[in-house]
């Protein structure tokens, strides 16, 4: 059996030479590789964003108010593109809700918007949305009409909340709200589709709808008897409820719209009979219930 030769010691030392060399020249070739390929990712004139795609939900945001509120955003190379400066320039408008932004590669941004979805107007200048969040918006755009809602600073959920729970109850008699006002002392008072006012105050607004609910088809009733009665045409019967306080305890009052234009000796005939009525309904409801 042979023996092996020790190396001597120039022998690993030019080994260890060539070693160091041959990693050098490999390390600075990637850094080289690695400065022109940033160079080049980076230059204005190479990988452009050439596309522009934008989805979502949008009946009210166009394609046009989108790319305006990017005009001043460079989309001249795809790696310097910043998805957070897109996002914020869009979110700004003033009937988007959200929008999200991405980059696909090589050459492409991704944008998908979703707009506000209004249920309801707000103290005349605002809308809000479906989360009861007031927001401002051109008002043109609404392709149908909004009921309207008047409040404090702040109450916008608690109005939304009650609204949708009541005109819930009220459509059971084929009525919607048209107006809900909550005064600065949270008293309540709705407008029906019928043009009929329902006071409520601030207490059992549920039991008070539901007591109106009740005793409504009895008030019309009597209004088709006083029509016939009095030879009138039959006026529409919507049209004859001014409005109805109900906040009493296990009764109501109504207003008539046509005692405003009577005679002074019409006007007391019609809150007498607007007492009798009151009384009669009072009873007949304490009864039934």
């Amino acid at each position: 059996m042979k023996n092996k030769q020790p190396i001597s010691v120039n022998q690993q030392a030019l080994s260890f030479g060539l070693g160091l060399a041959f990693f050098l020249c490999v390390l600075i070739s990637l850094i080289s590789l690695a400065w022109w390929l940033t160079n080049e990712l980076m230059d204005q004139e190479n990988l452009p964003v050439n596309s522009v795609v934008i989805s979502g939900e949008m009946p009210y945001t166009k394609r046009t108010d989108i790319l305006t509120a990017m005009n001043n955003i460079n989309l001249g190379n795809f790696f310097q593109v910043d998805v957070n400066e897109i996002q914020s320039q869009i979110s700004v408008l003033p009937w988007v809700y959200s929008v999200a932004v991405r980059k696909q590669w090589p050459n492409e941004v991704k944008i998908y918007v979703v707009d506000q979805t209004p249920v309801a107007l707000w103290n005349g200048d605002f809308l809000l949305n479906q989360f009861g969040k007031a927001f401002q918006a051109d008002t043109r755009k609404l392709t149908q009409a909004l009921p309207q809602f008047f409040g404090p600073e702040g109450s916008e959920l608690l109005a939304l909340e009650n609204f949708t729970n009541l005109n819930d109850l009220l459509e059971y008699r084929n009525l919607a709200i048209d107006e809900l006002v909550l005064s600065e002392r949270f008293s309540w008072q709705l407008t029906l589709d019928d043009g009929v006012m329902l006071n409520l105050g601030r207490e059992e607004r549920v039991k008070r709808v539901q007591r109106f609910m009740d005793v409504y088809p009895f008030i019309k009733t009597h209004l088709e008897e006083q029509s016939k009665q009095q030879n009138n045409h039959k006026k529409q019967l919507k049209q004859a409820v001014d409005y109805i306080d109900l906040r009493y305890d296990t009764g109501l009052a109504v207003g008539w719209k046509s005692a405003a234009n009577l005679p002074l000796s019409k006007k007391l005939q019609t809150q007498q009979k607007t007492s009798d009525i009151f009384m009669r309904l009072t009873k007949e409801f304490t009864v039934n219930v």
